[in-house]
Formats: C-alpha cells, structure tokens, sequence
C-alpha cells in the first residue's frame, strides 16, 4: 500500500478546535514536523481537513 509523508507548513494557533485536534490525531507537533501514514481513505479525510496548514506527498 502507498505512503503519505504529511508536513505541516503553518501554524495551528488561530485554528478551529477541530482542526487542531486533526493535527494532533495524525501526530504533528510543531511546523516543519513531518509523519509517514498509509494512504487510506480516513487519513485522505484528515488531510483534507487540514490540507491548507500541510503538505503532502506521496511515498511508493
């Protein structure tokens, strides 16, 4: 299966609450950490929640 490599890229200071839980859920911390996920259809849905604050690429 594919691999999202997921980096946030803005802050999440002056976000929705369910936007930053989002962040939390898929484990990103600070700007500029980045996590490794399987490309599955709940985690698509965590990054379209967030897509404006990451950026995301995928991994073979």
């Amino acid at each position: 299966m594919a691999t999202l490599k997921i980096t946030q890229i803005k802050s999440k200071v002056s976000e929705k609450q369910n936007q930053r839980d989002t962040l939390r859920s898929l484990g990103l911390h600070r700007i500029g950490g980045s996590v490794e996920r399987e490309d599955t259809p709940q985690n698509r849905g965590y990054v379209r929640a967030v897509a404006h604050l990451v950026k995301v690429e995928e991994l073979g």
